[in-house]
């Protein structure tokens, strides 16, 4: 395994711990004789998981190690982190129920539509609003976690996650725009060539048996 799925890897085993500290609340633990709070420490944790999915891609290209299973993992490494911190945002009250639903709900519709696309030989590239919207859930979470340690700015907090649900809805759109432009298309060509096959195939039939 190279250092870019390693990276990846390390993504995933951020999460069980990003949470562990999440759900402490507004306590403080102490770090080698250093009394950290759980919010800042949370942050960090998660700032450096984030950190990875730029690193991983990064480094795969520019070294030509680009794999399938990096392939398959990155995706799959992103939804746990962001939806995790989520939903334990929402264990705190730090985020509302229904915007933490309606996000991570998002991500599994567009993965299905990806597993569909897939299935029929086309691969939906991720766009310049989906990358958008995985750096304003970065930016947004980061100003959450801040405002639980500074309340001040929680005004800012909230914001930044409207910012996210906006991006997630129309870069959703445009995937599904994507989605039946093409792949429909396509399963409506191979249909017809099918009806067309069955057709010949019963006329030869027909043919024959006269």
């Amino acid at each position: 395994m190279n250092f870019p799925n390693l990276l990846t890897l390390l993504r995933i085993f951020f999460v069980p711990l990003l949470v562990a500290v999440l759900v402490q609340g507004g306590s403080s633990l102490n770090l080698l004789g250093t009394d950290v709070s759980s919010h800042l420490l949370a942050l960090a944790i998660f700032l450096a998981a984030a950190a990875t999915d730029l690193l991983d891609g990064y480094l795969a290209r520019r070294w030509g190690q680009v794999t399938t299973v990096g392939t398959l993992l990155d995706p799959i490494a992103d939804k746990l982190l962001i939806s995790a911190a989520l939903i334990s945002l929402v264990q705190v009250h730090a985020v509302p129920g229904w915007m933490a639903i309606l996000l991570i709900g998002r991500e599994f519709a567009i993965s299905g539509l990806r597993a569909i696309a897939a299935a029929e030989g086309y691969t939906i590239q991720a766009s310049d609003l989906g990358k958008t919207k995985m750096v304003s859930q970065v930016a947004a979470i980061s100003l959450v976690l801040l405002a639980m340690r500074w309340p001040e700015l929680g005004r800012w907090a909230r914001a930044g996650m409207d910012v996210v649900v906006f991006f997630s809805l129309i870069s959703a759109a445009q995937y599904f725009r994507k989605f039946w432009r093409r792949v429909d298309d396509s399963v409506k060509l191979r249909r017809r060539s099918e009806l067309l096959a069955i057709e010949r195939e019963q006329r030869s039939t027909t043919a024959a048996s006269s």
